[in-house]
């Protein structure tokens, strides 16, 4: 874990790091889902390190609750997150990235890869946040999968300067058809979005473990992600 020093802020918060052996082609931030920063982002940050990122999640329930890691797959643990879901300021998580990218940049220079670019992608919440980052910040590319409420975000599509790419399952129980439905209508002609749908997937198919995921998805999802950083990061 390293500190991260807040935006306006006096304290600072800490991320998960995942370092690859060389020099870095780039960094990606790891967004979490509603379980803090658990087994799964952490292997999904370790994965990323192996492709030869330098990978980052910030823990952006800190100001609730810093460390938590919840399993999905335990209802009581479950409840749990949706308490701290209906807690948490995204605004600020918002922020909390940004200082992240900021720190991302620095962490790059300092492992020889100056001027390096920093993405971003994010699962569950951290899809929604995905796409807030893609809008609010200069994050070079972002990818969010599963996100809920983008319908509600489409007011800031017009922020969205850089690429960004959304993993949509269509049997989605927090996302419905008709929901769906507005997110195209609102994104299919955005010059810098790209949406793929997964017919048949659920919330939460591309998880690195437990009864949610969906291999044959999952993979599809990641290999399409690898593809578009490998395009838009280098």
């Amino acid at each position: 874990m390293m500190p991260i020093e807040t935006m306006g802020e006096a304290d600072s918060f800490a991320a998960y790091v995942a370092t690859p052996a060389g020099t870095p082609r780039a960094a990606i931030i790891v967004i979490q889902e509603i379980f803090g920063i658990n087994q799964g982002i952490r292997q999904k940050c370790d994965r990323l390190a192996a492709e030869g990122y330098l990978a980052l999640a910030p823990d952006l329930f800190w100001r609730l609750e810093p460390g938590i890691q919840l399993d999905p797959d335990t209802p009581a643990q479950f409840q749990q997150a949706l308490e701290y879901m209906g807690k948490f300021n995204q605004d600020a998580g918002i922020r909390d990235i940004e200082a992240t990218i900021r720190a991302a940049r620095a962490r790059l220079g300092a492992l020889g890869s100056e001027g390096g670019k920093v993405g971003a992608v994010g699962y569950c919440l951290g899809g929604r946040l995905a796409y807030m980052t893609a809008a609010r910040t200069d994050v070079d590319a972002s990818v969010g999968y599963y996100g809920v409420g983008l319908d509600g975000l489409l007011g800031e599509k017009h922020g969205i300067a850089r690429p960004l790419l959304l993993h949509i399952p269509q049997e989605d129980h927090f996302t419905d058809h008709a929901t769906q439905a507005k997110i195209h209508a609102g994104l299919d002609d955005h010059p810098r979005v790209t949406i793929f749908d997964y017919p048949g997937e659920d919330h939460g198919f591309a998880t690195e473990m437990g009864k949610r995921r969906s291999p044959e998805a999952a993979e599809l999802a990641d290999q399409r992600t690898a593809a578009f950083f490998a395009k838009n990061l280098g």
